[in-house]
């Protein structure tokens, strides 16, 4: 009966590409609708042909391997659960007391393992894709060098946060998950100031602005805003993407406005200081402290909801995982799939509030910078150079888009100057 269920579970995982093929099949990220057809905002109007073939081609791929991601991930989990080799290896490892520390440590970085390289095949076919489209232009060791930078980070973070999460599990069994959100809150405001300055500048090499007369426009921009800071930021990525981008991140001192090389070798003035004036308009409508304040309450409700899961999975299934109590550190991978579970639950409305801020970002730039032509020219130029899709499928824009899409975009910005043009207000 078990081996019945278990055939008839994992049939049911393989049929999760199949359905996200035949989705991608019956969808057109580049089709526009009749009465945008030859506007601005028609790809057709600045992409060749071939371009369109080959933006649409590598979106399909790039968003089924998206969605393909989330199933294969909570694939691992279960097989870490439920592997008689890996439970037998867990009990041998964590039965002796002693040396409790180094043995806690070593069967974290077993299942962090684990987990990395049985996803590693998803991180390998998206940068392998990403390559073969001309949008990283990034060596392969320069990669293997990220990677494992990110492996070394993630290990350390989830080590530290699961030594809280068991700690807190074995003293309080049921109000644990109070106690791990009060404590994430100052964890969560210390790791947003140390991004921009102890992380990042570990994966890229970060200088001052190498044009200090475009420099000088953007802090002015900035001192009309009210932002108090005396250097804008260039980051070296074009050995790395043909893609193009500008951001500003951190809090209070570790504030920084970032420029990509990249963006600075292929925009035009107007559209660079277009981008900052946005980038302005985040931090203006204090996006980032709301971020904060977004991610802790994130926080409370996924460990609320989390402990919750946790009890009811221990109580259905923890004797088939032979698991005594949530305080066994051989939940682990059950606490990881939860947290999956439930982050990719709250994609749709976390995805809603930043197309939100972004559209609010996007308002305060034209305000700043009353330019349509150069806002409709700006994001005509970002969706050729990443070949990003022009108007995402209904479940991609759920799950994965962070930003509006460049047909709304590049609309939001015509329809500004075709108003100007009419002499009527926007």
């Amino acid at each position: 009966m078990k081996l019945g269920k278990n055939r008839a579970f994992w049939a049911g995982l393989l049929l999760i590409p199949l359905s996200i093929a035949l989705y991608l099949m019956l969808t057109d990220s580049y089709s526009v609708p009749e009465h945008l057809q030859g506007s601005a905002a028609d790809p057709a109007t600045f992409l060749s042909p071939e371009e369109v073939r080959q933006g649409s081609l590598y979106n399909d791929l790039r968003n089924g391997l998206f969605l393909l991601s989330f199933p294969w991930e909570w694939a691992i989990y279960l097989l870490l659960l439920g592997s008689r080799s890996v439970q037998r290896l867990s009990e041998m490892w964590l039965v002796n007391r002693r040396f409790y520390v180094f043995r806690f440590v070593g069967y974290v970085w077993l299942i962090h393992t684990a987990s990395y390289l049985l996803y590693l095949p998803i991180r390998l076919i998206s940068y392998r894709l990403s390559k073969h489209y001309g949008i990283s232009v990034q060596p392969a060791a320069d990669w293997l060098r990220d990677q494992a930078i990110s492996y070394s980070l993630d290990f350390v973070l989830l080590a530290a946060v699961s030594a809280v999460v068991f700690a807190f599990m074995r003293k309080n069994a049921r109000n644990w998950w109070f106690k791990v959100w009060l404590l994430s809150i100052p964890f969560t405001l210390f790791m947003m100031i140390i991004q921009p300055v102890v992380i990042d500048p570990l994966y890229d090499e970060f200088t001052r602005l190498s044009d200090p007369v475009l420099e000088e426009k953007i802090l002015s921009l900035a001192e009309q805003s009210g932002i108090s800071t005396d250097r804008v930021y260039e980051v070296k990525v074009s050995d790395k993407t043909n893609a193009m981008n500008a951001y500003v991140n951190g809090l209070g001192t570790s504030l920084r406005i970032v420029l990509w090389d990249t963006t600075l070798q292929r925009l035009t003035e107007e559209q660079i200081l277009l981008i900052m004036a946005h980038e302005i308009g985040h931090y203006v409508m204090h996006h980032l402290e709301w971020s904060a304040v977004g991610a802790i309450a994130s926080l409370f409700i996924l460990l609320w909801a989390g402990s919750i899961l946790l009890r009811l999975a221990l109580a259905k299934w923890g004797e088939r995982w032979q698991l005594k109590s949530a305080a066994d550190l051989r939940a682990l991978p059950l606490l990881l799939l939860i947290v999956s579970v439930l982050s990719f639950a709250s994609l749709p409305f976390s995805n809603a509030v930043s197309r939100q801020a972004e559209r609010a970002a996007d308002r305060y730039a034209l305000a700043m910078i009353p330019d349509g032509e150069a806002g409709v020219r700006l994001y005509q130029d970002m969706a050729k150079a990443s070949l990003r899709e022009w108007h995402p499928p209904l479940l991609i824009r759920l799950l994965g888009s962070t930003h509006p899409s460049y047909r709304e975009r590049i609309l939001y910005h015509y329809e500004h100057l075709q108003s100007n043009a009419a002499g009527q207000e926007p």
